[in-house]
């Protein structure tokens, strides 16, 4: 092994060491509260070779976002290639696959959710935002082949996919954040799977023809 190689690696190793420290300081002090200060401290570095791997907190916390959007575009296209589904099976299981991602790692989507919809967004690294955008499009294409198989089944209305698609995806990100909202405000446990049910049949409702 190279040097350059050795130095890929050891780089590779404390990005991740830090990003592992992030994850678990975001989850006992929540986003907000969380600094980079005590970032370092759990990763037991100094703050200053934080910031040679991540500009700052949004970055940080984008770049974490990535490994829950890479798994959605996993089970989103999972879905969408599955063989002998009807296009109503094909959204039983396409909601399924949502729950899941929720499921994988619900703190960090629900940090990417607040991200999408806040002004951090100008804070991230054109690069990053390269990187989120490509796996957000994969997803809402990978969703909007599914409403166009049903589509041209005659099953759904004829609209426009990618419409439904995004309409789906706002669909979802809301229900996940307002269902954290009201967690922390009833001091409860959210129940999302129980939650998307109604909302998803209100939307099989409203595309079927």
């Amino acid at each position: 092994m190279g040097i350059q190689e050795r130095k890929e690696r050891e780089k590779g190793r404390r990005r991740q060491q830090i990003m592992i420290a992030a994850k678990r300081v975001f989850s006992f002090k929540g986003f907000n509260k969380a600094t980079m200060e005590d970032i370092a401290s759990e990763a037991e570095l100094s703050p200053g070779t934080l910031y040679l791997y991540f500009k700052n907190k949004d970055e940080l916390c984008a770049s974490l976002s990535l490994r829950i959007l890479q798994y959605l575009n996993i089970r989103l296209k999972h879905v969408s290639s599955e063989k002998g589904l009807e296009p109503e099976q094909r959204l039983d299981t396409l909601k399924e696959a949502m729950y899941d991602v929720y499921e994988f790692d619900p703190l960090i989507l629900i940090n990417m959710f607040r991200l999408q919809s806040s002004e951090t967004l100008n804070n991230l690294s054109p690069e990053l935002i390269k990187d989120i955008t490509e796996l957000l499009n994969s997803s809402l294409g990978a969703m909007a082949s599914i409403f166009e198989d049903g589509i041209n089944k005659g099953v759904f209305i004829d609209e426009k996919p990618l419409v439904l698609a995004n309409v789906l995806w706002s669909l979802f990100s809301g229900i996940v954040l307002w269902g954290e909202s009201k967690r922390i405000m009833d001091k409860g446990k959210n129940n999302l799977k129980l939650t998307l049910e109604i909302p998803f049949e209100i939307l099989c409702r409203g595309i079927r023809k």
